[in-house]
Parts: structure tokens; sequence; C-alpha cells
């Protein structure tokens, strides 16, 4: 057994040892195996270069994976959507279906379904390749589109690789305020500038792969090539890639492999009639809290379709990188339900999924091989040990992993202690707790806490009154408070993190809603389904405070260059509820008691001259101004070594250059 630096560089591992290592070689086999005659595993990755709908010289060639069936037909306006044995497919062997057809017998922009047959029965699918899948406004019927535009022009080139992502969470159909739904186009033309204005490097875009119902958020995926057709069409998406890239922003896609939609007529749940095609048998193939179907990463089929995937989305979008939906789900036999992997051991013992561990680590390697560039973020809650770390070494191979956790803490401080009570120890190490050898990502909350059901912080710290309070002119104990801690906690959660930061579309400014999608229960309205950012825009709301800041912040950590070091600590008082410490030669200093101003409070600090480069009480950002913008500070030696004395007010967050 060879060793890996995993276990070497954490001895808590060395108990498992065994394990990692088998899991270790099984990914490594597995991945030649699959390689075959190829020096790349992405060369055997493509499934969608010969699936689905291709011409090929003066025929139109229609192929499908579907071993139990026993007859496919073509469904089209050409022959009036009925069976039609002129429109018959012949088995092409293992399992596999095919249809010649002259090219002229379609064209661009007619619809298509396939009429599969089986032992029992037969039903009406949409190929699991489709390109581009439409519904019908009036039936509310999906159907597959033949697409046959010229090939998109592609105008920039893609930014250099990401060290330390800054991401914006977008959706792109509640992008918009309008009571409706947003557009590729309204995107890249609204929402981009706003995005490339603040600051953010890199677009984490949701529900871009087709799903049939639009409130799943994205997240119940049919077709999986298919970019949602109700944004607009592929090249207004390729555009709005492009455009990013020309603003030297990334473009990352949240990529749902962790599970699909049950649904048998638009998904690939029953695509040849069987449950356990794509997925496990039995209850294994179903996600208990999810609804929704469980694929079995065993299969080779299943692994070479989302492997071929991946490489449909990087080369025919030019996305940057993928963010991986649901990982703790995959991982886990269990689906990590009702576990809180308290220690070590709970990744190991049997429950962990192999099969789906090879699979993301040869996902990690199909995406490098085809864009080393490319940024891969892995959405765990469990913390499993190497997931973020490169192959070799033991892991799975991802770049970043979400540090889940602290949005979560963030929730349980505010809605459980009080103000008085919140411990900077407690703080502090919820925030910047990681494993060293990993890179994480840091929010203080993303959708999910957006969502009906739940409560973004904004509206935990301010409740009714952001409704009647937000005006610039009105005086409210709880807006104050609220403001105050907003801008606090997103620095801190960002000045602590390991290597990055995300936040969500709006919550940046404090978007004064939830997102419920339309619905019966809301009677179809988009009055939730929609970003208000006229309230950011508008300089007599608190909202435009709030922006400001997230501007100012976002400048900070990109000037500052913080994540090249880590965090450390200075100063810190828990009776007082002060927490300062360094990074990258800046100090970040806050002072989280809502009652107590510290004058001529002592900071630890090498020697030398400090200018304020940040302040969250300034006036601009909706406080009190009750230190000077341009008041320099200097060290003074004491018999504990050098140290700053500042004044540091109630709820406020100051952020110190050292010049020299």
């Amino acid at each position: 057994m060879t060793e890996l630096k995993l276990w070497q560089d954490d001895p808590w591992l060395e108990p498992f040892k065994r394990d990692i290592w088998v899991r270790h070689e099984a990914a490594a086999i597995r991945m030649a195996e699959l390689s075959g005659m190829h020096k790349k595993l992405s060369d055997s990755a493509n499934g969608h270069l010969w699936y689905g709908v291709h011409l090929e010289g003066d025929e139109r060639v229609f192929r499908e994976w579907a071993p139990n069936a026993t007859a496919i037909h073509l469904l089209c306006e050409a022959n009036g959507w009925k069976r039609d044995e002129a429109y018959s497919f012949s088995s092409a062997g293992s399992g596999n279906w095919e249809l010649r057809l002259p090219v002229s017998s379609m064209k661009h922009g007619d619809l298509y379904k396939w009429l599969v047959s089986w032992n029992g029965g037969e039903g009406e699918r949409i190929p699991a390749y489709a390109r581009r899948v439409v519904q019908d406004n009036a039936t509310k019927i999906f159907s597959a589109q033949i697409w046959e535009l010229p090939e998109y022009k592609w105008k920039h080139p893609a930014p250099a690789k990401v060290a330390n992502p800054l991401i914006y969470e977008a959706h792109i159909g509640m992008s918009t305020e309008e009571y409706g739904m947003g557009s590729y186009n309204s995107f890249r033309r609204e929402v981009l500038p706003h995005i490339a204005s603040l600051g953010y490097n890199v677009i984490q875009l949701m529900a871009i792969q087709e799903h049939p119902y639009y409130g799943s958020f994205g997240y119940q995926v049919s077709s999986y090539f298919a970019p949602s057709s109700r944004f607009g069409t592929p090249e207004e998406l390729k555009e709005l890639i492009d455009e990013a890239h020309s603003l030297k922003i990334s473009v990352v896609l949240d990529i749902i492999h962790s599970h699909a939609v049950n649904n048998s007529v638009e998904g690939i749940s029953e695509m040849d009639g069987t449950r356990d095609l794509y997925f496990h048998k039995g209850d294994r193939g179903e996600h208990p809290a999810w609804g929704s179907r469980c694929f079995n990463y065993g299969k080779e089929e299943v692994i070479l379709f989302l492997l071929s995937n991946c490489k449909y989305w990087t080369e025919e979008f030019r996305f940057d990188g993928f963010r991986f939906d649901g990982i703790t789900s995959m991982l886990y036999f269990d689906h990590g339900l009702g576990r809180s992997f308290t220690d070590y051991s709970s990744y190991f013992g049997g429950n962990l999924d192999t099969d789906a561990f090879i699979y993301l680590a040869a996902a990690n390697r199909v995406i490098k091989e085809l864009n080393p560039k490319a940024i891969t973020i892995a959405e765990d809650v469990s913390g499993l040990p190497g997931l973020a770390a490169p192959f070799e070494h033991g892991g799975a191979g991802f770049d970043f992993r979400m540090s889940m956790g602290v949005a979560d803490h963030w929730i349980k401080w505010i809605k459980e202690l009080r103000d008085e009570e919140w411990n900077m120890g407690a703080v502090f190490h919820e925030l910047s707790g990681k494993r060293a050898d990993e890179k994480t990502v840091s929010y203080a909350e993303c959708h999910d806490q957006a969502m009906v059901g739940d409560k973004t912080i904004i509206f935990r710290l301010l409740d009714a009154e952001m409704y009647t309070s937000m005006n610039k002119e009105s005086k409210s104990l709880v807006i104050e408070r609220g403001i105050a801690l907003h801008k606090m906690i997103r620095l801190v959660t960002a000045a602590a993190a390991g290597d990055g930061y995300l936040t969500f579309m709006g919550n940046e400014f404090g978007h004064p809603e939830w997102i419920d999608f339309p619905r019966e229960g809301n009677g179809w309205s988009y009055h939730y389904a929609r970003r208000q950012w006229s309230l950011a825009g508008d300089k007599n709301l608190r909202y435009h405070h709030l922006l400001e800041f997230d501007r100012a912040m976002i400048k900070l950590i990109k000037s500052a260059k913080i994540f090249k070091e880590r965090p450390q600590v200075v100063f810190r008082h828990d009776e007082r509820q002060i927490l300062a410490f360094i990074r990258n030669g800046y100090l970040f200093a806050f002072n989280f008691s809502p009652l107590n101003s510290y004058a001529d409070l002592r900071i630890p600090a090498p020697a030398g001259s400090y200018v304020t480069a940040l302040d969250s009480d300034w006036n601009k950002f909706g406080g009190f101004e009750r230190n000077k913008r341009d008041l320099k500070h200097f060290t003074l030696p004491d018999t504990e070594g050098d140290a700053l004395w500042i004044y540091l007010p109630s709820r406020c967050a100051m952020v110190f250059k050292k010049e020299r």
C-alpha cells in the first residue's frame, strides 16, 4: 500500500488508511477501464456525439440507448405524431437503437419525440441526449426540438483560472423585476453589468439544465443536455457567457448529477419501461426526501452519460467550471439524512458509496483534461476528508468545497441567542475552521436561506419593519441593529473564509422578500419569483447603503488579496464581544457588542502606521461615522509589544491597512 498525502497530512486519518487506499485504487482502476484505449478519460466521454440527433452526410441519424425496448418509433409532425413503420428504429446492438432518414425529412424548429415500446406497454419519451426541449404554452407538453442554427462565433477568450472565487449565485428566470420570467438576454443586458460593478469574478448559474417544474429551482432535471428553453435559446446562453468573459468574469454551471426528476414522460426515469436503466433498482433508486431518482454510478453506461454531460457543457457552452449539487446525497447510502458527521468514523465503515466517489473523481479528471483552467466546487455538508484534495493525494479532485455549516451557524446565532450571547471564539472557530489541505468557499447565506420556509438574514433581523422603516429618514432601533449586523456578518464571513466567498442574487443589498415560484397555492404569481433591483437603486432607501457596503467589501477583498494568508487572531475578548485578526497585512476589528463602544482599545499589531481601509460605520453605508475617515493610526510599543490604540464603536467593523 502506497503512502498517500491525504493521511500523511492528517494523522487522524491513520486508522482509516485502508479504506482510503481501497477507494483510491478502485477509482484508478475504474478510470483506466473507462478510458479504454484512449490516453485521456475525456476521449471516452462522447455519448453526446453519438446518441441523440446528428447529421452524417446526407442522412439525419437518431440514436437512443434502451435495452428493454422492443421497438422505438419517431413521432413528429411529418407522421402526424402517430406510429409509422417508415419511422421505426432498428437495433444497433448492446441495447442501442438507430434510425436513419434523409436530412430533408426534418428541419430546424421541428418538434419530435420517441414512442418507446416494451413487453407489456409503451410510452412517449424525450430523447435522453436531447439538446433542445420546449414546452407548448397551451398544452404544457414538452417535446424535443431540432435545433440547427449556424455555429455560434465566440468573441472573447475565457478569463484566467480563478484562484479565489468571489461568487455571485444567480437564477436567470427570477433575475428580472418584472412580473414574469427573466431571459438569458435580459440577464446579460441588465444583471451582468450589476455583477461586474460589484466586483464578483464568478457567476454561478442555477436552473440551466432543463427541468419540467419551474418551482423546483432547477434541481429536478429532466433533460441533461438541454439548456432551459424557458429562458431563451442556446445561442443566447452562449452570448451571455461570452459577454461575461469579456468582463473577466468566469461562469460556473450548477450541475445536477446527484439525482434526476421522477417524471417518465419528460425525463429519463423510465426511458425503456424499466425503473433501473439509469438508476438503482428498488428503494435504492428512489430518494426518500426529494421524491427523485438516484443514479447507479456503478453502471458504465450511466457514468459515461454523466461524464459526457460534463464534456458537453464544457465544450459546447464554454462554462468555466461546475458546482456539483447534492454531493452528500450521492456519497452515502443513507444520503446523509439524519447524520451529524461528528467524527471521522462517520465517513467510513460501509456507508460510503464508492461508486459515487469514483464518479466524482472521474468527473473532475474529465473537466480538468478538457479545460485546465476550470474550477470545480463540491456542495457537501458532511465534510468528507479528501473531497477537495487532488486525486493523487487520495482525494476526489475538487478545487473547492462549500463551507455549508457557516450559514447554518449564522441562523442558529441569530435565532437562538441574544446579541449579548454571541461568543467570539465560537464565531471565529466556525468561520475559519477548515482542513488545511482543502480549499473552501464560505457564505453567510445562499439561495437555500431565501426560499419560502426559511428566512434570509435580513428578514430574520428586520422582520416586518423592512416594509415600513427602510427609508433613510426613518428612525428605528430594529433597522439600525439589522443594518449594522447585516454588514458585519458578511464582512467577518468573507474575511475569515478559507479561499473564497459567495452571495446569492439580491442578498448583497438585503432583498426584502423570500422566493416563491408561481404555483397553485399562490395563484401562479410571479410576485416573489423576481428581484426588486430598484430598491437598491433608490438612494432614499437603506438597501442602497447595504449595496454600497457590499461593493466596497468585495473591492477590498480583491485589492487586499486577503486569501493569500490564513487569518491570525491578535485579540479576542468574549465578554466584550471583540474579535480582531490580521490577514495579509490587513487588520480586521469587530465589535459585536450592541451597547458598548471602546475608546483607547489596545489591538496588537505589527509596528508601523495604519489607515482605515473600510469602516462599516461610515455614513455612506448607513452608519454614524463615529471615527474620522482620514485618521492615521500609529502603533505604540508597550510591555506586551506593539499595538494600535483605536476607538471601536458598538456594532461596528473596521479594517486597517498597514502603510509602512
